[in-house]
């Protein structure tokens, strides 16, 4: 069954390769969404996969890739939408 979920980062997230990461991690996964920096320098990520598997995504940017140092994360569980054909990093938004 399909699961989706919504996830702001907060913390030296960016400039540490942090979105690089979160894609390699997804396509690991067999995720599919889209993660993006944002203006104020928290990282955003939507994702849609198995359960299991946006588990232990969460789990991953609870963490973040070695330079990273998370302080917060947001998550937000939403009803799935079947949208996306892969995973991508894609540029900044509001």
């Amino acid at each position: 069954m399909l699961s989706r979920v919504h996830v702001v980062v907060s913390g030296r997230v960016q400039g540490v390769a942090f979105r690089y990461s979160v894609e390699r991690w997804a396509v690991e996964l067999e995720l599919t969404g889209w993660v993006r920096n944002l203006y104020d320098g928290r990282v955003e990520v939507v994702a849609e996969g198995k359960k299991d598997d946006l588990d232990e995504l969460v789990t991953r940017l609870r963490k973040g890739p070695r330079l990273a140092v998370v302080e917060a994360i947001d998550v937000v569980w939403e009803e799935p939408t079947g949208e996306f054909r892969d995973f991508r990093l894609t540029f900044r938004g509001d």
